[in-house]
């Protein structure tokens, strides 16, 4: 699949002479709302109306996608999201909303991989020397997670199964607490989103030993691919994205994906969240799109069943 290249689309894409109001289904100053900050700046350049961000976090994005699902279906109300609200999220976290059919994906701007990283004490300095440490002391080494049911935690159960590991997982909320952990030695290994990380593998605070990716990341082109050691079922991303609520009508929805289409082309952008830790995205149509999500679910329905992971009511 092609990834999004340096095409310009025409300006004057907007499918609105109003305001637009775009969600964030998370925190101000986390990973999505810069994302969705920089989206916005762009797409009301583009579009000529104002894009006014509105933070509503809790519940897994679910508190978020009501909100966005309680909006008049105009395509006024629209959401930036990483796709994992939409395909890990939900079978760990009722939230109330079924995510392949209440809301629709309609642009996809970056992607997030997973990396693999390790406390600076722990003796291994690459992927084969780890495993190697790990089965010389089975039980007794942990890998942190930034959530239960999350990829970060589902990497470390494939892990094991694939390698013949006995980590044991200590999972906690949210990504800064599990690398505290890792910096500090007490947790020696993690699978952390590299818009996270980058900064600590960079100033040697951990080491990164594999990224979770097809390729190599553009950022980090020494360090090796889990395919290219021998683990092709390691390979867990995010992509950033706008969703709508499905009953926008389809004509309104090939309209925004047009106009976030040419906010991910745009070389500001870009260069802005290649800056954040983000690589670009597939250029991929709507249908293209919605068959991601649904592959990726159900991918990921697969791997709770497999591993026994709870449903948190």
């Amino acid at each position: 699949m092609a990834l999004l290249g340096s095409i310009v689309m025409p300006a004057a894409m907007a499918w609105t002479d109003k305001p637009v109001k775009m969600l964030v289904p998370a925190p101000a100053g986390g990973n999505i709302d810069v994302i969705a900050r920089l989206v916005a700046d762009q797409l009301s350049a583009d579009i000529g109306q104002p894009v006014v961000v509105e933070n509503r976090p809790g519940a897994g994005g679910a508190i978020g996608v009501q909100a966005l699902r309680a909006a008049p279906a105009d395509g006024q109300t629209v959401m930036m999201i990483a796709s994992n609200v939409l395909t890990e999220i939900p079978h760990v976290l009722k939230g109330g909303f079924d995510p392949l059919k209440d809301v629709k994906p309609v642009g996809i701007v970056g992607r997030g991989n997973l990396v693999m990283i390790a406390a600076p004490n722990v003796p291994a300095k690459d992927f084969k020397g780890f495993v190697a440490y790990a089965k010389k002391n089975p039980g007794n080494l942990g890998f942190a997670s930034y959530s239960p049911g999350t990829i970060s935690h589902y990497a470390g159960m494939i892990l094991n199964q694939k390698a013949g590991l006995d980590l044991q997982h200590v999972p906690f909320q949210g990504s800064p607490p599990a690398l505290a952990q890792v910096m500090g030695g007490q947790i020696p290994v993690m699978f952390d989103g590299f818009a996270t990380s980058r900064n600590l593998i960079s100033t040697g605070k951990v080491q990164a030993y594999a990224v979770a990716a097809k390729t190599r990341l553009s950022q980090l082109p020494d360090v090796p691919t889990l395919a290219e050691l021998g683990f092709p079922d390691l390979e867990f991303s995010n992509w950033m994205g706008v969703i709508v609520a499905s009953g926008v009508p389809a004509e309104v929805q090939e309209k925004i994906h047009k106009a976030i289409r040419q906010v991910a082309l745009n070389p500001k952008f870009r260069g802005r969240m290649f800056a954040t830790g983000f690589e670009g995205a597939e250029d991929w149509n709507i249908q293209q799109l919605n068959q991601s999500v649904k592959t990726e679910f159900d991918r990921n329905a697969a791997i709770v069943k497999q591993f026994n992971i709870q449903l948190n009511q």
